[in-house]
């Protein structure tokens, strides 16, 4: 069996040296022979990436070595476990600490509670105790195996009573390592080293085996390889394409997490297209799949999944403020609409009228069924609905009552439409898209005009409900409502009017409905 299990130094002085082995080393890791000690200054002979491992070590040291003393001291065990040693080795370590132990949750609650700054028990039916830290967030599982019933959404959960059974149950090899607390002991039984270096993920037992006991296993095999940009062996990627219907049985909650994770990772391309390839994403997310449309004899259209790829990398690059979940979702869902309103016309061409409010039905249906938010899968659909709301205006100089219409349509959502639109052109042609991207400069400053000049962002008629009320001596009712979308329409159409103004067009219009 491939695997380690070889002493190293603590996290109090350097825990880096785990990853020596031979005269392999990997990139940004420190070999034993230089490791520092706790007191001691990083040697100038580590390279940057090794000193920020070490540093990243020394900086968790106070709370993970204190934590593991007071396990110790009530005679369980502890070790630092999971994602926590691969970050640790990736040089990526946050804030975030997950453990592993032989007590049982009772006995962790009793340990942690009057440690911890805040404790909470959310995750106590599955063994796992929550705690906060020293700006530390902590997770303390107890050994743990869990399988599925084949028909049955949730885990059956039994505890273990040693970390090397607790290993094998982990998802793959990378997050298959721990390191024993406080005798600083590497254990490595299933190779996630060696993985880790080659940047590979496989599962520590089967991954048939893996996968029907957490189907979702299959999609964290995407995700993961979308965050660390790994590529997944050829036999895992075997077991995901053969397994495909065992995904039905995991919850819609949990898949929406895991895609979330997918979406918003530094290479979303690669997740997705695993996905995709392995049959996935048909029970997942069908409408991407979708976008693989057969090209017609002449190739007059284009390839509308990978086009839909290049759009959410080129969101992505206009992001500011870290990754932006609704920016990436409507990116990826923008163009689903396209494969039912595709149409060959007679003179060769293929359109797709109206795909944007096919897409924004579908993209609410979708996003629904795995369980968002309302306000997420509001403004996703409308941000896919007006998707091309721009180009409906044509080339030409655009009105004021137009940017108006515009800046009103897409209310708080307006800097990401403008996001989205400009995100839309991946034409081949330079020219092209120099137009394109001229015009809708040309779009914002029309906006940041009219916004010097009216309260753009706050669109609403020159009169109130009661005023209207008032100017018309009716009682609240259906006709205020439409008085009020009346107002709103000249509003829009013409600008800002003076109140006199207001209540005369108002009265025109009442008399009229008369």
């Amino acid at each position: 069996m491939r695997g380690n299990h070889m002493p190293c130094a603590g996290i109090g002085g350097g825990v880096p040296s785990l990853v020596h082995r031979g005269t392999r080393q990997l990139p940004g890791h420190v070999p034993s022979s230089v490791v520092p000690n706790a007191n001691e200054d990083t040697p100038p002979s580590l390279t940057q990436a090794q000193q920020r491992a070490v540093s990243e070590l020394l900086r968790v040291a106070p709370v993970a070595d204190d934590l593991a003393r007071r396990f110790q001291q009530a005679g369980f065990s502890l070790a630092l476990v999971g994602g926590s040693v691969r970050d640790v080795l990736l040089g990526r370590l946050g804030n975030d600490l997950d453990f592993t132990t032989d007590a049982r949750p009772e006995n962790i609650l009793k340990i942690m509670r009057p440690w911890a700054d805040a404790l909470w028990e959310v995750g106590i039916a599955f063994g796992t105790v929550g705690a906060q830290k020293a700006g530390y967030q902590i997770e303390v599982t107890t050994y743990r195996s869990e399988a599925y019933d084949r028909t049955s959404r949730k885990p059956e959960v039994s505890y273990g009573d040693s970390i090397e059974e607790d290993l094998v149950r982990r998802d793959f090899t990378v997050n298959a390592m721990a390191v024993a607390l406080p005798e600083k002991r590497f254990i490595d039984p299933h190779g996630g080293l060696d993985d880790l270096e080659t940047r590979v993920l496989r599962t520590p037992g089967t991954p048939e085996d893996s996968f029907s006991d957490d189907p979702l296993r299959m999609m964290r095999a995407a995700r993961f390889a979308a965050q660390l940009d790994f590529d997944v062996a050829p036999e895992v990627v075997t077991a995901m394409r053969e397994m495909t219907d065992r995904i039905g049985i995991v919850s819609a909650e949990r898949v929406r997490d895991e895609l979330n994770k997918l979406v918003l990772s530094s290479h979303p391309r690669k997740g997705l297209t695993l996905l995709v390839d392995t049959g996935l994403a048909q029970r997942v997310l069908p409408e991407l799949p979708a976008l693989r449309l057969e090209s017609d004899e002449h190739h007059r259209h284009k390839d509308v999944y990978e086009h839909t790829l290049i759009v959410l990398e080129q969101a992505m690059a206009l992001e500011s403020g870290g990754p932006d979940l609704t920016l990436r979702l409507s990116a990826l869902l923008h163009d689903i609409g396209k494969p039912r309103t595709r149409r060959f016309e007679k003179d060769g061409r293929v359109s797709f009228h109206h795909h944007e409010v096919v897409g924004a039905k579908m993209t609410k249906k979708r996003m629904t069924a795995l369980k968002y938010s309302n306000e997420l899968v509001k403004d996703v659909s409308r941000l896919v609905e007006l998707h091309l709301r721009f180009h409906g205006y044509g080339t030409g100089e655009w009105t004021d009552s137009a940017v108006r219409r515009y800046v009103r349509d897409a209310g708080p959502l307006l800097e990401r439409l403008h996001k989205l639109t400009r995100s839309d052109c991946t034409t081949r042609n330079k020219r092209k898209a120099a137009a394109l991207s001229r015009a809708y400069d040309g779009l914002e400053e029309r906006i940041a005009q009219l916004k010097e000049q009216e309260e753009l962002d706050a669109i609403r008629p020159d009169l109130d409900g009661n005023q209207i009320m008032e100017v018309l001596g009716v009682r609240p009712g259906p006709m205020v409502g439409k008085a009020y979308k009346y107002l709103l329409e000249l509003r829009l159409e013409n600008g800002p009017m003076e109140y006199d103004q207001a209540v005369s067009a108002l009265k025109e219009w009442w008399t009229e409905q008369a």
